[in-house]
């Protein structure tokens, strides 16, 4: 052996064995006494690739190349430098001749195909890897690479067969144990998903990428606090990792820390300025604190970004609507489904906001809630399994997001706690994210709880069938967080929508509406798909917290002013509701008007509303509170005499809280169930004074009531006491009478299947 072979020897062995400074010395030695040792300058190109001095490494080995060209692993580590430096057509150039030289060269066919992945070439990337795996079958990185490949094909199933043939191979790999589960996620297979990457951490504690995707995981099951640490983790050992920023941002979110949360999204873009989903999350804290320009630039950012953005669009349209720029809004819900016509979220956001718009009808509600059930439902009628109810122990179930401070938690809990006494078995499915006290409540009023965040439509609609309900309540509707795609698979063989929605679902296989008969009269049960159940007195019960204050005096006995308020949301505000509160105040030239909800302190949110009404109002007449407690917010109702109900989508908790702080409410009811909240509970409060007819009369009942102090006083005083004594407030009368439809409705189920 020649002294030059022995020495590229020696330096390939220091090479092999990781001693690259004294492999590197050799190689430079061996070129001072043959510069054209194409050996040595290549392996120079590799050991420059390995520190990450790609530039050096692309230019050592193109000279290695030039001086003996025919060699497929120099264009094999070629390839590789240049796919180091996203110079992917070099690269994809590279590989191939590789495999030109060499076709049963397995590394280069599962590199080209490593570099075809990158191009977005999934199928001949795929083939390349699989070519990889034919020729040399206990290839590890080859199995690797398909599953990347394949996993970003949309076939998660098929790349964890690969993850875990790599792991077979060899054990210890925490990337690929990471890698499978992003796959296992994918699949919604999440605790298999968090044991991978659990294990990844066992094997590299100081992985931050495991951490963060550790924390997504936890996250989909709605462990926001360990998934919070996971990313505050990933950010110590990776502190300008920007991916954890912005998902530590989005956790904060829903936690609803709406500062920290804009500020770890706002570092995330920082970090990487063109991140359309830190802007997204931005957004959407942005919208949390109520700054709705900065998170309409925001969404608008994303789609600069990201045009095709069906979510984006959808989030778009939500500040969009609060500001009463509602035909861009539509326009944006309608892109989305455009985009993503299999988008049941933003199918339902378009008919939610349908609920609020000036002049709606029964008969288009009607007709737009059937196409979402012939686009969404229709195709999962097939996994409808047939099955009667028992006609043992009722068990009933209740689906919702909404299980605490929320409407539907104050509507719900006195009711669940009186069920108990009516020999009837319930049982709740949560998706909620942030628990509190009245979480806490309804779980100890309920048989059985589930937590189902992360739980997929499909598993959670397979878990209600195997607990055998007999009656599933959907309390959701089409609103936030819905799970209108489990009821589309029948899972029980009876199925109710109730209290979260003001409209019918349009799905077919949803059986009943529970209302009475203020929201349904008989003459408008042709508009809804479902059959109508009626209460004999509130389609609701409400359960006042305990934290809500006295009622004061009349404020205006001191103010010497009358002082109205809507604490609605002022999406509900429309065109013709600012007309007509400027009619009222016209003719009380030393009223005031209170509005109070989250958003109403954004700028361009009050501009609207005052545009309209200073010509005729002085701006000194109105006051823009944005989001407080809600226990500021029932103590505020101490400063408001009289209340003004929106339309065509009345207040619901928002009328209950304002009666039971002694505020009286004016309510004009429409058609449509929305309209007809507040029409239900002064009914059954037996305050049918403040309800009009029509706007006319909506506008005399107001300056009627506040030119009438000493009546309005009176009132006022009494209204407490005369809610709680209500059928309104009554828990077990509800109850009652609830678990009566219900057990009506299970025999006649019982009786039809027999």
């Amino acid at each position: 052996m020649s002294p030059l072979s022995e020495a590229l020897s020696i330096a390939i062995e220091h090479h092999q064995s990781g001693r690259l400074p004294v492999a590197e010395q050799i190689y430079r030695q061996i070129l001072q006494a043959d510069p054209n040792c194409y050996d040595a300058i290549h392996l120079l190109g590799v050991i420059a690739r390995q520190v990450g001095m790609h530039d050096v490494a692309v230019e050592l080995i193109s000279r290695a190349i030039q001086i003996k060209g025919n060699v497929p692993e120099f264009h094999n580590n070629l390839g590789g430098a240049y796919l180091d430096l996203q110079r992917l057509p070099e690269a994809v150039t590279s590989f191939r001749r590789a495999v030109q030289l060499k076709p049963d060269y397995a590394v280069a066919h599962s590199n080209l195909g490593n570099a075809l992945k990158e191009q977005g070439q999934l199928e001949d990337a795929i083939a390349c890897c699989r070519k990889a795996v034919k020729l040399k079958p206990d290839y590890l990185d080859a199995h690797v690479n398909l599953g990347n490949a394949l996993r970003e094909q949309g076939k998660p199933d098929k790349a964890v067969a690969c993850y875990q043939r790599a792991l077979e191979l060899n054990p210890q790999l925490p990337l690929t144990h990471s890698n499978l589960g992003n796959a296992l996620k994918d699949l919604g297979k999440l605790e298999a998903a968090v044991g991978s990457y659990q294990r990844a951490l066992q094997l590299k504690p100081d992985f931050a990428e495991a951490h963060n995707n550790l924390g997504n995981a936890f996250k989909e099951q709605g462990k926001l606090d360990d998934a919070i640490g996971c990313y505050r983790r990933a950010l110590e050992l990776k502190p300008d990792y920007a991916e954890a920023h912005n998902n530590l941002g989005n956790a904060l979110v829903e936690q609803e820390h709406l500062e920290e949360a804009a500020d770890c999204c706002r570092r995330a873009l920082e970090l990487k300025p063109d991140y359309a989903v830190a802007y997204n999350n931005l957004g959407n804290a942005l919208v949390g604190q109520g700054k709705l320009d900065e998170a309409i630039a925001c969404y608008r950012r994303v789609l600069e970004l990201t045009p095709d953005d069906a979510q984006a669009y959808t989030n778009l349209a939500n500040p969009l609507q609060v500001q009463g720029q509602w035909e861009e809004a539509f326009a944006c819900r309608r892109r989305a489904l455009e985009l993503k016509p299999d988008f049941a979220e933003a199918h339902s956001n378009l008919l939610f906001t349908l609920q609020y718009c000036d002049g709606v009808s029964l008969k288009s509600l009607f007709d737009a809630h059937a196409e979402f059930d012939r686009r969404h439902a229709e195709p999962l009628r097939q996994s409808f399994i047939p099955q009667p109810p028992s006609n043992e122990r009722l068990r009933v179930g209740f689906v919702s997001a909404d299980l605490g401070r929320h409407p539907v938690g104050y509507f719900l809990i006195g009711v669940l706690e009186h069920l108990r006494q009516q020999s009837i078995e319930t049982i709740c499915y949560s998706d909620r994210l942030v628990k509190d006290e009245l979480t806490q409540r309804i779980q100890s009023a309920v048989t059985q709880w589930h937590d189902v965040q992360g739980t997929s439509d499909e598993q959670l609609a397979a878990q209600i069938r195997a607990d055998q309900i007999d009656i599933l309540f959907d309390l959701a509707g089409h609103t936030a967080r819905n799970r209108m795609l489990v009821f589309a698979r029948k899972p029980a063989p009876i199925q109710i929508t109730w209290a979260g929605y003001a409209s019918t679902t349009g799905l077919q296989a949803i059986d009943y509406l529970l209302a009475d008969r203020f929201e349904i009269p008989a003459e408008s049960e042709a508009y809804y798909q479902e059959q109508i159940l009626r209460m004999p007195d509130d389609y609701v019960c409400y359960e006042p917290p305990t934290y809500a204050p006295a009622v004061a005096a009349l404020p205006a006995l001191a103010a010497g002013q009358i002082t109205f308020g809507c604490f609605n949301n002022p999406t509900k505000v429309t065109t013709q509701v600012i007309e007509v509160w400027a009619r009222i105040l016209q003719q009380l030239p030393s009223a005031r008007l209170v509005l109070q909800y989250k958003g109403w302190n954004d700028s361009s949110v009050a501009r609207r509303f005052t545009e309209r009404l200073t010509q005729l109002v002085a701006p000194s007449r109105l006051e823009f509170i944005g989001h407080v407690p809600h226990a500021d917010c029932l103590a505020a109702y101490n400063r408001i005499d009289l209340a003004l109900d929106p339309f065509p989508y009345s207040g619901g908790l928002t009328t209950c809280e304002a009666l039971w702080m002694g505020v009286p409410v004016i309510t004009c009811p429409g058609e449509t169930f929305a309209s007809r909240h507040s029409l239900s509970h002064l009914s059954n409060v037996g305050l049918t004074e403040t309800i009009a007819q029509n706007l006319d009369e909506y506008v005399n009942l107001a300056v009627s009531w506040a030119s009438d102090l000493p009546r309005l006083a009176t009132l006022r005083a009494g209204l407490r006491d005369r809610m709680a004594a209500s059928p309104l407030c009554d828990g077990k009368r509800f109850a009652e009478h609830l678990a009566a439809i219900l057990r009506d409705v299970r025999n006649k189920a019982i009786a039809s299947s027999n």
